[in-house]
């Protein structure tokens, strides 16, 4: 079949899938509108702003880099959403009699219908308007407006049809989970770059940026235009050039990818064996853990942090805020070394609902623990597990927030402060997963069942007031050396804090295990709620 003829039928199937995702519920449907009505009304404003910045000094940077943004968004969106359009899957047309170039064609017409091409057209539009100063600059963005939508479809598409054997797995789902963290993250950046911008000069700090972006695809396109009225002729030539070589090499890459998917078996299988057989010889990981029961729940804590989504958001999650807070507040000139407590609480969080984490699965663990001693090594070796982790990664912000601030006076203090409290959130976790485990959903975005939000509340704030009592001592201590000038002797705290902190650590899981052992249906019982 030709393009000419598959184009409409892809065209009334994303139309179909459209009209058919809005029937499966009035939930569904209200999200759908409500979302459209805000897309548009954000795209059309932002319109309305790109035309009013028309004749201002800066109105070509912002034109261009907006043109590069979108494409970006196109370029990861897909990674994280790939739910989103059942039609960027071509698995689902791998049994059908179509070639992949008419394919190719058909699904980025179909690739226009849709809020998002609306908006990424309405941004395009608008960054043309801004800066077509002139006749040859109005046929110019005749040709680049399109060109340069088509480019973030085919960027999208290109994308997704390369990564959809990874978007269709496990750790496709893992990154659908991670989006929001993703989306936080960028956020912060955001938000950082907008403040240093401000103390900078204003736009004309992104100027020397904007100079190189507008060479490349698809913000070449609204090059061309402020290139054309400025009366620069050839080299507006030569960004559309540049333009239509990227979507070409785009629509090549994209062919290619349908051609390897249509014709070559998934080989996921094939790595999970080796890797299989990789742990199972011994190699790795499982060789550098302790024998016996230690290692092997060592192994397997690692594992559904690595594998589990839900297990693995809450680590990295854990990871990317502990770093961004210390570090952003150093960059911004108000932070200080005290900052970097904030990585081990939020690593030592991780301690608290252990049982909850194995969700049904628990049952298995159940199974091998027949004592009080078999309950303190299960949560022993799952305390040694977050070790593994946090103690490398608390000296790590520790040490990089007191030389961005050039604070070392005050590291080994700040240590001592940071492993005191990693005992202290390890013995409050080891008991509140013992007393108050809840479970974890996995079907859900929820991270906790119906029903059970008022335990984890308890659980993680009782935890962490805990934490904080337990912790005075050693607060108290540093207070008092700093008040009465002693900073001679304030690197005691180091030695202290790591005392004191294996120390509760270890009274927390003796305390924790009795319970734990006596606890044993209830926990399963809790844990397996829906």
């Amino acid at each position: 079949m030709s393009t000419s003829t598959l184009t409409p039928v892809f065209v009334r199937l994303k139309l179909s899938l459209l009209k058919n995702g809005l029937r499966q519920s009035s939930g569904r449907r209200a999200a759908y509108i409500t979302s459209a009505v805000l897309a548009l009304l954000f795209a059309a404003l932002q319109l309305l702003g790109l035309i009013a910045l028309r004749g201002t000094a800066h109105a070509s940077t912002v034109a261009v880099l907006s043109v590069a943004l979108m494409a970006v968004g196109w370029t990861v969106l897909p990674l994280f959403f790939p739910s989103g359009d059942e039609t960027l899957d071509p698995t689902r047309l791998v049994m059908l009699p179509l070639r992949p170039r008419p394919l190719v064609g058909a699904l980025l017409v179909a690739s226009v219908v849709g809020i998002g091409p609306l908006f990424t057209l309405c941004l395009v539009l608008g960054s043309a308007i801004a800066v077509a100063h002139g006749a040859g600059a109005v046929l110019t963005a005749v040709l680049a407006v399109p060109l340069a939508l088509l480019v973030c479809l085919a960027l999208a598409r290109a994308v997704a049809a390369a990564n959809t054997r990874l978007l269709t797995s496990r750790k496709g789902r893992d990154l659908a989970v991670l989006s929001g963290l993703v989306i936080a993250v960028g956020f912060q950046f955001v938000n950082f770059g907008a403040q240093r911008l401000g103390r900078s000069g204003g736009l004309s700090a992104l100027d020397p940026v904007a100079k190189v972006v507008r060479w490349l695809p698809p913000a070449s396109a609204i090059g061309a235009v402020d290139s054309a009225g400025a009366g620069a002729y050839g080299r507006a030539t030569a960004q559309l050039l540049l333009t239509l070589a990227a979507l070409g090499l785009l629509l090549y890459a994209w062919e290619r990818s349908l051609v390897k998917l249509m014709t070559t078996p998934d080989g996921s299988t094939l790595a999970a064996s080796d890797a299989s057989r990789k742990e199972s010889s011994g190699k790795g990981l499982t060789g550098l853990l302790p024998e016996g029961r230690t290692g092997t729940v060592m192994l397997r804590t690692l594992r559904y942090a690595w594998r589990d989504p839900k297990t693995k958001a809450a680590w990295i999650t854990s990871l990317a805020i502990g770093l961004i807070i210390p570090v952003f507040n150093a960059l911004q000139g108000h932070g200080t070394v005290y900052f970097a407590c904030f990585a081990t609480g939020m690593l030592g969080m991780q301690m608290y609902n252990q049982f909850g984490q194995d969700t049904s699965a628990f049952w298995m663990v159940l199974l091998t623990i027949s004592s009080t001693r078999d309950a303190y090594l299960e949560l022993r070796a799952r305390a040694f597990a977050l070790l593994l982790v946090t103690l490398p990664y608390t000296l790590l912000v520790t040490v990089v927030t007191a030389g961005m601030l050039g604070d070392w006076t005050k590291l080994p203090e700040v240590v001592g402060l940071a492993l005191a409290l990693l005992g202290a959130m390890l013995a409050t976790g080891s008991v509140a997963s013992a007393t108050l485990a809840y479970s974890i959903p996995q079907d859900s975005r929820k991270n906790v069942a119906p029903g059970q939000g008022g335990i984890a509340f308890l659980s993680i704030m009782g935890g962490m007031a805990a934490s904080a009592v337990l912790c005075a001592p050693l607060i108290a201590l540093a207070i008092w050396l700093h008040v009465s000038g002693d900073h001679g002797a304030l690197w005691l705290l180091l030695p202290l804090g790591a005392a004191y902190g294996a120390l509760i650590g270890w009274v927390g899981l003796k305390v924790a295990a009795p319970r734990a052992a006596a606890r044993l249906p209830e926990i399963l019982t809790a844990v397996s709620t829906g």
